[in-house]
């Protein structure tokens, strides 16, 4: 399988994933970790998440995937939504926390 068909269905079949800088236990980048904050201040403790710094086909493949440059990049239902700075401001708005109302944590 070619990296856009992993990271579409990454994507697709997960109705949050953030495509990060590390672990949400461990990030390795301070955009990352902010990214990790936002989604656990909006009530979401667990969601799916991409190490791109362990998987360098993936670190590339989802920049092309969504024609955004930087990571973290953040995923709900299937959509792109963001990076760091648009979490943010999505979360002091209060969009993003609607955004993922009714999305139960992974098994």
């Amino acid at each position: 399988m070619d990296v856009q068909a992993i990271i579409k269905e990454q994507v697709t079949t997960n109705p949050v994933v953030l495509y990060m800088k590390g672990t949400p236990s461990f990030p390795q980048c301070g955009f990352s970790a902010t990214a990790v904050n936002i989604l656990r201040a909006c009530n979401l403790p667990l969601f799916f998440s991409i190490d791109v710094l362990a998987e360098p086909e993936i670190r590339e493949g989802i920049k092309i995937f969504s024609n955004w440059p930087t990571i973290p990049q953040l995923y709900i239902r299937g959509e792109f939504i963001g990076g760091c700075d648009i979490m943010n401001e999505m979360y002091k708005s209060g969009e993003l926390k609607q955004l993922l109302e009714g999305i139960a944590p992974p098994d």
